[in-house]
């Protein structure tokens, strides 16, 4: 299978942000290694697919929260639950 690296990272990520509890940036920088720009341009991007992203406010400032994937769009989960290693192969 191949895959765009671009399509896959944005894919990978809602599948990251899916399979941990309340991950905001710090954590999703923990968990892919990526810097703290290509996530929030990839977090931007994901909208745009028709992917519901939802961020969840808590505490004071306006970053104390975490990700909330609401509708994965026009994509199936399964599918991507099934290929998660296939998308990171692809990303790296």
């Amino acid at each position: 299978m191949v895959l765009n690296s671009v399509f896959a990272r944005r894919l990978y990520l809602c599948w990251l942000i899916c399979q941990h509890e309340r991950p905001n940036v710090p954590r999703l920088m923990e968990l892919t290694g990526w810097p703290r720009r290509t996530l929030q341009d990839v977090l931007k991007a994901l909208p745009g697919m028709g992917i519901e992203l939802h961020f969840v406010q808590q505490g004071i400032r306006n970053n104390d929260g975490y990700y909330q994937l609401a509708a994965w769009g026009p994509f199936s989960v399964e599918w991507i639950e099934k290929h998660h290693k296939a998308l990171l192969a692809a990303i790296e």
